[in-house]
């Protein structure tokens, strides 16, 4: 398998980290606009090869899509990220115009290519992949809901004062400080529901911290979080290597499923080697319904700035 990174940052250099370490893709083929920067980012990678034991050939290249040719997988990471007390919706203008352009390029050298969008706003910017390229929705994984559920497994996780291979939990909605819907109800511990040993004012500080967790670690760091995202996205290109249907949430074009349609946002999702394989529609609260409704109706008011 020969997977692209677009965009060789800070996200895009732990995404081909942890894609090489898991040996499970045959190239990973780093690409951005700052001349040398992918070159040396997948140098220094590559000097880990013997140390950390994987066979995965990553290569770096400025600006020249010819050498994604035959890609099966490309990660868009670029544009610019979050910075203290920016929203995710504050990058729309910049990053449009850049996730445009990556995606027309892709698909011209590799027509057969699975796009996952992680660039921000992450469900807006996944809805445009779609209508910039055509491609069938399958193809076209917007990665936000796995990284939300994977900090909603920490808060669990810390909250319980257990280990997070204990919990298991998902972030439905926008990926966006107001749209997130952690599925409190849901979660559990070992399959016991986690209001068994939680209270609910503690399960609440459990769904607020988890919805703010970006901003709290833009904060913290001065710019947008990497390793949770590349390890978020490093799980759904192996999902697709492996062919595991493995189910993540993650931001699916949706036509009536949830009553929501036209719209990129998390719902739970089969993911193997095609890519979306089957949109999971869950039975929701009333409440959790109305969340996810509300959470579409912000996401659509950021699509529209698109036009």
């Amino acid at each position: 398998m020969k997977v692209t990174v677009v965009g060789a940052g800070a996200v895009g250099a732990s995404c081909a980290e942890y894609i090489a370490i898991k040996d499970f893709a045959s190239e990973v083929t780093l690409i951005d606009i700052k001349e040398g920067f992918a070159e040396g980012k997948a140098m220094d990678l590559m000097q880990c090869a013997s140390l950390n034991g994987f066979d995965t050939k990553i290569t770096g290249v400025t600006n020249n899509y010819a050498a994604t040719a035959g890609s099966d997988v490309a990660v868009i990471t670029s544009g610019i990220p979050r910075k203290p007390g920016m929203t995710r919706e504050e990058l729309i203008g910049i990053n449009a115009g850049i996730v445009k352009s990556v995606s027309e390029n892709l698909i011209k050298h590799s027509p057969n290519v699975i796009i996952i969008v992680v660039s921000n706003p992450m469900d807006t910017m996944a809805y445009l992949a779609h209508k910039a390229t055509g491609l069938p929705k399958n193809r076209i994984i917007g990665m936000g809901g796995a990284l939300d559920s994977a900090r909603f497994k920490f808060r669990l996780a810390e909250a319980l004062g257990c280990p997070a291979s204990d919990v298991d939990g998902m972030v439905i909605g926008g990926h966006s400080d107001t749209g997130m819907v952690p599925l409190i109800g849901k979660a559990v511990r070992n399959s016991v529901k986690v209001s068994e040993f939680l209270s609910e004012e503690r399960m609440q500080e459990v769904v607020e911290a988890t919805k703010v967790g970006g901003a709290t670690l833009t904060k913290l760091l001065g710019t947008s979080a990497w390793y949770a995202p590349g390890a978020a996205v490093s799980a759904m290109v192996q999902a697709i290597a492996l062919d595991s249907k493995k189910m993540f949430p993650c931001s699916a074009l949706l036509e009536g499923e949830y009553g929501l349609n036209d719209i990129s946002i998390g719902v739970p999702c089969i993911i193997g080697k095609n890519g979306i394989e089957k949109i999971v529609e869950i039975e929701l609260s009333e409440a959790e319904l109305a969340k996810i409704q509300e959470s579409a109706v912000g996401v659509k008011a950021t699509n529209a700035l698109l036009d």
